[in-house]
């Protein structure tokens, strides 16, 4: 499916201090920040001051990103502590940038006052007052919030759950959990994997608390509402698209869902009406259980991990998003002490984009490659013209959307049989099973996505409320699970993202329906008749400019609205997403 690592880790540095990978592109056709000439000598000498500076801050924010960026890549390739501490104090040299209230406040006084600054010198101000505002707190508030998730993380780091008498790591139950076709010992195994939650529950309400009072200083309703308007989201604007998704897939979902449990009931010997939580391998239910009917690693078994490089690099050259110097750069397989997962970095926001992966000759790897890949030529193609801090994504799940449109390609027959070289015939023979698996991944997702919106957003309402029970009544609406008999655990508390990534989960789904609605934009451009899935990529040069030129150049010199409905020629929509979901006909 998607990689959380990856996103969670260009998540949380995006959002604290603006980092991200970077860009190359023709140059931009915008008109740079400069002073204008203007009749009024008062207006010119507020551009001059806001141009003045703007200049300071993206010199320094520049030098200090360079340097936290360089760091966390040589701390990733080397897992030494001493390139952790340097990355540590990169990273705290870029937060107090960020936290300076003097600069903070002159931004806010060069909005008030330069109503005609021109268009990019304005939208520069504005992602830089979004940078500071979420760090304008008491020092003493900042560190008790960073010290309580520090904690919180570091319990979740070291916990292991007792099975047995034996203490088990979650990737070990989760095996287990997987191989088990025993109801009792899934339900024993299912509860070992929430027991975290135990541990961290109290601890995590009272940084939830905590958090609402940093809100407040900052003039927010709660965590909850400072969190979307930093990430330039209208609360209204957000609940009503969800609302949306929820109308369109609440059918399809439980159909879907009714076809599952029978195909679970049957292999573990129960009543449909049985069916649990324990019952699906992921103790969230956020990702399909493995397909009895196709195993996607059969197509991609007789290929290298250097093979599974190839193929995404000779994918992206043949529709004119080559990718070779960033590869040429990047790191691709397992090494003692390399970080265990996958991300994309940019050193700079200019030439020097990097890729972190552990491939393997998997259909999951395939879709990392092809998924990393395509964080990484999003950024290579981003406008260098424009100034430092909008040299990034339009928005976070804009480059999600790209990544996640490039590697669903990888469980794509018409893709394999394209670039991976599966045998034709097979791949026709499986492609049903291939496209519903898909489908379930897409609507299981979507429903799990809704319960971390509206879960969250009750919590931060009222920390103290029987969060047990709400979380339960939540599930049971969105994922339609039936709740364990007599249970009252903190099971919510398990999941890492409240701590490390909060209100953030949001930005994953609408990073989904964005690549539809970018999938439908390729029909129309290739004039294809058929659905989506069936579309070819193969020497598709148009496909290639169409990123170049309406989303990767743009970067952040839009609100991610203005940029969305100039990209494809409508706002975001949930429509084209809630279409592929439609069962396919015989």
């Amino acid at each position: 499916m998607r990689n959380l690592t990856l996103t969670l880790l260009c998540a949380l540095l995006a959002l604290s201090a603006g980092c991200k990978e970077k860009p190359k592109t023709e140059p931009s056709t915008e008109p740079k920040a400069a002073v204008e000439p203007v009749a009024d000598t008062g207006v010119a000498v507020q551009t001059a001051d806001a141009k003045a500076f703007l200049d300071a801050y993206q010199k320094d924010f520049s030098e200090l990103e360079r340097v936290q960026t360089s760091s966390y890549w040589k701390a990733a390739n080397s897992g030494q502590k001493a390139d952790f501490d340097a990355y540590a104090k990169a990273d705290l040299a870029l937060k107090k940038l960020h936290s300076d209230p003097g600069r903070y406040a002159e931004i806010k006084r060069l909005l008030a006052s330069g109503k005609d600054h021109p268009a990019l010198t304005r939208r520069a101000l504005e992602v830089a007052k979004l940078a500071f505002e979420g760090n304008q707190l008491p020092a003493d508030l900042l560190e008790k919030m960073v010290a309580q998730s520090t904690e919180i993380e570091r319990l979740f780091n070291t916990f292991r759950a007792e099975l047995d008498g034996e203490k088990l790591s979650n990737n070990d139950l989760l095996e287990r959990l997987s191989k088990s076709n025993d109801s009792t010992e899934r339900k024993r195994i299912w509860e070992a994997l929430k027991a975290a939650g135990a541990a961290v529950a109290p601890k995590l309400v009272a940084l939830a608390e905590l958090r609402n009072q940093a809100a407040a200083k900052l003039g927010y309703k709660d965590f909850w509402y400072m969190r979307i308007a930093l990430q330039e989201h209208d609360p209204d604007r957000l609940l009503a698209l969800f609302d949306k998704l929820d109308e369109l897939t609440a059918g399809p979902f439980k159909a879907m869902k009714a076809e599952l449990d029978a195909e679970l009931a049957k292999r573990f010997g129960i009543q449909v009406a049985q069916m649990r939580p324990w019952h699906y391998d992921n103790p969230f239910f956020q990702e399909p259980p493995p397909s009895d009917a196709i195993d996607l690693d059969v197509f991609y078994k007789d290929k290298t991990k250097e093979d599974i490089v190839a193929l995404g690099k000779a994918f992206y050259a043949d529709i004119g998003l080559p990718a070779d110097d960033i590869i040429a750069r990047s790191d691709f397989f397992e090494r003692e002490g390399k970080d265990q997962h996958a991300f994309c970095i940019t050193i700079d926001r200019a030439a020097d984009v990097r890729m972190l992966l552990n491939i393997k000759p998997t259909a999951s790897w395939m879709d990392t490659m092809l998924h990393e890949t395509g964080h990484a030529v999003y950024y290579e193609w981003t406008d260098r013209a424009l100034p430092f801090n909008l040299r990034e994504a339009a928005h976070i799940f804009t480059t999600e959307a790209v990544a996640m449109l490039f590697g669903a390609l990888a469980k794509n027959p018409r893709w394999m049989i394209d670039y991976a070289g599966a045998d034709e015939s097979k791949v026709r023979e499986k492609a049903k099973a291939i496209l519903e698996q898909r489908r379930r991944e897409q609507l299981i997702f979507a429903r799990w996505a809704m319960v971390m919106l509206h879960f969250e957003k009750a919590l931060y309402e009222n920390p103290k409320r029987d969060l047990n029970k709400l979380w339960y009544d939540t599930v049971e609406r969105y994922q339609m699970l039936t709740r364990p008999e007599g249970r009252d655990a903190p099971d919510w508390a398990a999941k890492p993202h409240f701590t490390i990534a909060p209100v953030y989960y949001h930005n994953y789904l609408l990073g989904e329906v964005f690549a539809a609605q970018l999938r439908a934009a390729l029909v129309t451009l290739a004039g294809h008749e058929g659905p989506p899935c069936e579309l070819s990529y193969k020497g598709r040069k148009d496909f290639g400019r169409f990123f170049k030129e309406k989303i990767f150049a743009p970067g952040m010199r839009q609100s991610w609205p203005a940029f969305v409905e100039q990209a494809t020629g409508s706002a975001l929509s949930p429509d084209a997403f809630a279409s592929e979901l439609k069962p396919r006909a015989e």
